[in-house]
């Protein structure tokens, strides 16, 4: 009968490490894709895909969604579906959208990035805004970078960025004049659309193109897209719609996303902004206070320790201090006893020296 062996240890840590890394793959649901042209170089269909008038522009560098006719609708998607929440981990997921893009100046729907269901009719148009549907009812939620005022649904003007869950008509809006910008210019710009899963907000940036990400949010929008979607898979795109007898051209010059997850108990409700205005002076107060009683109460503790620190070592000298050194009796000095025969033996000498001198 043949004798086994017990693994050699290096094995069993390359099993360990490769169940490990198995795991991990596993446990990851990031969907991740960035791409900075959208040239022949770029192999940008083997992850994002055109639909209806969209196509890559003249420059061969861009892609135009819309603007290559008359009422042209366009729509630049990508191909991978993702969830809001992990299958395995439930791990809830966040991301972050980035475009740079621009738009001829005249009116027109604009352009928006969207989260489309898995069973979206991605080649389907009915001249809907923005290169959505327009009569059939679906669940969607799109940011839109509007550049016509649509009165029937109160669009503030011309030239803002709103949030649309389910329906063109915006649960928030965002005046792009109040940052000294406008969509149809012309000039390249550049968005931010960034989803912490955590705090279940949206936070949408825009600047020109080349300039850095604003610190401020231009707009902001409190919504859990996990309850929305909950284990649905979701599409991501880019939609425009050049708008009924508009040739108004939209072109995106470069796109990335990236979503990453994130444990299932960070997913907290949000704070809401609300509840802090009218009192930010309080908070002030409160805070400066705070700061005041730590420093305080650090110097205070500080100055404790170091007196008691301070009180022990003296202690701990004044009884080291004093001892003296102890040695056996039979070794000890009796000086007065000394002194006393050193006397003695001095007088006997004088009186013997004086009976010496007197014979």
């Amino acid at each position: 009968m043949a004798a086994f062996s017990s693994p050699s240890p290096r094995y069993l840590l390359a099993f360990f490490l490769l169940n490990l890394y198995l795991k991990h793959i596993d446990a990851d649901p990031n969907s991740t894709f960035s791409y900075k042209n959208f040239g022949k170089d770029s192999n940008f269909e083997s992850q994002l895909a055109l639909f209806g008038d969209a196509e890559v522009a003249r420059d061969n560098l861009s892609v135009q969604i819309s603007g290559s006719g008359v009422s042209t609708s366009g729509r630049f998607v990508c191909k991978k579906p993702f969830n809001l929440v992990h299958e395995k981990s439930r791990n809830v997921v966040s991301f972050s959208n980035y475009f740079a893009f621009s738009m001829s100046g005249v009116n027109g729907d604009g352009l928006a990035f969207v989260m489309l269901p898995l069973g979206f009719p991605l080649n389907a148009f009915d001249g809907g805004e923005m290169g959505l549907l327009g009569e059939r009812k679906m669940r969607f939620l799109a940011v839109e970078f509007d550049t016509f005022k649509d009165e029937k649904h109160g669009d503030v003007n011309g030239n803002h960025v709103g949030v649309d869950v389910g329906s063109p008509v915006s649960v928030k809006v965002s005046n792009v004049s109040s940052i000294n910008l406008v969509l149809n210019g012309g000039e390249k710009l550049q968005a931010w659309i960034d989803y912490e899963a955590s705090s279940k907000r949206f936070e949408v940036r825009l600047s020109k193109f080349g300039e850095s990400r604003p610190l401020d949010p231009l707009l902001t929008h409190s919504i859990d897209l996990l309850e929305m979607w909950k284990d649905e898979a979701v599409i991501v795109g880019l939609s425009s719609s050049s708008g009924r007898n508009s040739s108004q051209k939209c072109n995106i010059f470069s796109w990335s996303f990236k979503s990453r997850s994130m444990p299932h108990w960070m997913h907290s409700e949000p704070l809401d902004p609300q509840h802090f205005v009218g009192k930010e002076e309080e908070l002030k107060v409160r805070k400066r206070s705070d700061c005041t009683l730590r420093i305080i109460s650090a110097l205070v503790f500080g100055t404790g320790c170091g007196a008691m620190g301070a009180f022990l070592v003296l202690f701990v000298w004044s009884i080291l201090g004093n001892r003296r050194p102890v040695v056996p009796e039979e070794f000890a000095v009796q000086p007065k006893e000394f002194e006393y025969k050193k006397f003695d033996v001095s007088v006997v000498k004088t009186i013997e020296d004086g009976k010496g001198l007197g014979a």
